[in-house]
């Protein structure tokens, strides 16, 4: 028989997670964030008009995986304290 390796959060703590994966997931979305999908929607532009990218592509993409898999294992935290 296996132990349980994810003991039950706490419902404070569950608040806190969840309170923690709506910023990130708002600092994908906001037109304000610094990584926010309006400069993906900028490249997008500039590249569609034949200009250069206005940011570096590689690095707000690499910066928005990090948050990405963030919000994942945040999420999956949640999902193993459900079980």
């Amino acid at each position: 028989m296996s132990k349980n390796q994810n003991p039950q959060l706490t419902e404070m703590e569950k608040d806190a997670i969840s309170s923690e994966i709506r910023a990130l997931v708002s600092s994908l979305d906001a037109p304000t964030s610094p990584i926010g999908d309006w400069k993906i929607v900028k490249i997008y532009e500039a590249r569609l008009k034949g200009d250069p990218d206005p940011y570096d592509y590689e690095t707000l993409s690499a910066e928005r995986q990090e948050v990405r898999d963030r919000i994942n294992e945040l999420q999956a935290q949640l999902e193993q304290s459900n079980d």
